[in-house]
């Protein structure tokens, strides 16, 4: 096996570490280090800042670190990464920022919500929200994946993205097919201009972390080398 890693995995908006349950068990089963980080997303007063200071604190100490982070959580890694040592970031479904953008204002500037409308006009019409997020998650996963899901403060949402450009660190993306909330062929142009790298592809919906887990673990241990 190559060189053991420490994967940081950091959750989406409202999301807690047992969103990550399944890959890091994958992950440990392969003989890696694990954290998966608990934000203070349902704090109102926490913003990106705060949540770099939890994966900061989280990941503190450990070696040949790769931060994995979902959705919302792409504006949180790249923040990490001049606090400490971080061999790569891999983005899963994740939000690229801009510098000085706030996360409130990246589903207008990214024109998200016409991608999202014509995602709906194939697919014949706008999903309910399990539609939207867990449509390839098993039922009674869904169903506890909602029940230990927090209500996302309005924190981050209006401060700006504090970094100027993008971090040095080795960066990969790993885009979803099938997600219906950041459709692919828009977000994987999205990632070209924003990152100037060409994701990776997997099947799957927004959250392959509950439903393709196995299979996420194992290209996330590939990219990085582990």
């Amino acid at each position: 096996m190559a060189s053991e890693k420490c994967f940081v995995l950091i959750p989406g908006a409202g999301g807690v570490p047992w969103h990550w349950h399944r890959v890091a068990a994958e992950l440990r089963r392969h003989g890696h280090n694990v954290v998966a980080v608990d934000l203070p997303n349902d704090d109102p007063a926490a913003g990106l800042a705060e949540y770099a200071d939890a994966v900061v604190r989280a990941a503190r100490g450990r070696t040949g670190v790769v931060l994995v982070a979902h959705s919302l959580g792409g504006f949180t890694a790249p923040l990490v990464c001049g606090r400490i040592p971080v061999e790569r970031m891999v983005l899963v479904a994740a939000m690229p920022p801009a510098p000085g953008e706030a996360p409130g204002a990246w589903w207008a500037n990214t024109g998200h919500a016409a991608a999202l409308a014509e995602r709906e006009r194939l697919d014949g019409g706008p999903p309910d929200e399990d539609a939207l997020f867990y449509h390839d998650v098993p039922p009674e996963l869904a169903a506890e994946a909602r029940s230990r899901e927090r209500a996302q403060s309005g924190g981050p949402f209006g401060r700006p993205w504090p970094l100027s450009h993008w971090p040095r660190t080795p960066t990969s993306f790993l885009l979803c097919r099938d997600d219906r909330f950041l459709p692919a062929a828009w977000l994987r142009g999205l990632v070209r201009e924003r990152l100037g790298i060409e994701p990776e592809e997997m099947d799957g919906g927004h959250v392959p972390l509950l439903s393709r887990p196995r299979e996420l673990a194992e290209r996330v241990m590939r990219l990085s080398g582990g």
